[in-house]
Formats: C-alpha cells, structure tokens, sequence
C-alpha cells in the first residue's frame, strides 16, 4: 500500500510540475517530458508489470487532461513502461548509462509514435521538421532532467524496498 501511494504521489508531482512548472521554463516552446521518465524509471527499476501500469495512468492523466481521445497516450506510456521492463535484469542503479539510454529511447519512441499516429496519418508529411524542431530538442531537455529526477526517484525506490524488506522479514 505503501508503495502505491508513493508512485501515485511521483506520478501526480511529475504530471503537475511538466503540465506547470516546465511549461513556463521551455525553451522555444519544448518541455521535458517527466512521465516519460516516470514511467521508464518503474519500469527498468521494478518490471514490465510496474512499468506498464506506471506508464497506463501516467498516459491516462494526459488523456484527460490533454488528449482528444482517452487511451491514446495510455496505450503508448502503458507499451513504453512494459518494454522498459525487459531491461531488469540489466539495471544496477549506481550505473546512470542505461536508465539514459533507455529514457531517451522511449522518449524518441513515443515521439515518433505521436507523429505517426496525429500527424502522418492526417497528411502532415513535414518529418524532418518535427525531427528537428521538437523531437530532437526535447530529447536533449529530457535527459538533462533525467539526470536529476533519476536519483530522486531512484532514492525513493531503495528506501521503499528497505522497508518492503524489513516488514517481510518481520513475518519470517
């Protein structure tokens, strides 16, 4: 219960401080994207399960709040945070590189699938562009928050399995 509230908390501080904050600190109108971040961190730090129901309400919110159709951004952040997952194995949490690499990769997914899906297929064919003038940019705004979001939530992970642990050897 603990650790829902906890992800339900960063969910909910990522969401408002991108949707707020961010927004009035972007550089020619492009902001990081936190939930992306949210979601692929759950998701390489705690599974494909986590990851894909981090990434499900974190996409839900800019459902509701952005979106013109519900489930859109929750199917792409739902699919992101599962993929983020099959990397488990592969995390060490002192070792920044990979949660990097694959915070940037999902950003990069998730922004070309937006483009296909709300500009390609409307006949907006202008790729580079996009490319260059908002996907690119906002990559590189990303993993320079990435880089300090990563730590917090990583802290945050580490002291809820602290506890996690500590209660389950209680009922030993």
């Amino acid at each position: 219960m603990r650790r829902k509230f906890a992800v339900f908390v960063i969910i909910t501080v990522s969401f408002l401080l991108q949707s707020t904050l961010f927004q009035t600190l972007s550089f020619a109108s492009i902001s990081p994207n936190l939930l992306i971040v949210v979601t692929s961190s759950f998701g390489f730090m705690r599974g494909r399960k986590e990851g894909m129901w981090t990434g499900f309400f974190c996409g839900l919110l800019l459902d509701i709040f952005f979106g013109s159709v519900i489930g859109f951004y929750a199917l792409i952040y739902a699919y992101l945070g599962y993929i983020n997952g099959f990397f488990r194995k592969m995390f060490f949490p002192d070792d920044i590189k990979l949660p990097l690499i694959l915070i940037a990769v999902s950003d990069f997914s998730y922004n070309l699938l937006v483009y296909l899906f709300l500009f390609f297929l409307r006949g907006k064919f202008r790729f580079y562009y996009y490319l260059v003038h908002i996907m690119l940019p906002e990559l590189v705004y990303t993993i320079l928050v990435t880089i300090i979001l990563y730590f917090i939530i990583l802290r945050i992970n580490q002291k809820l399995e602290n506890i996690e642990r500590r209660s389950a050897s209680k009922f030993v």
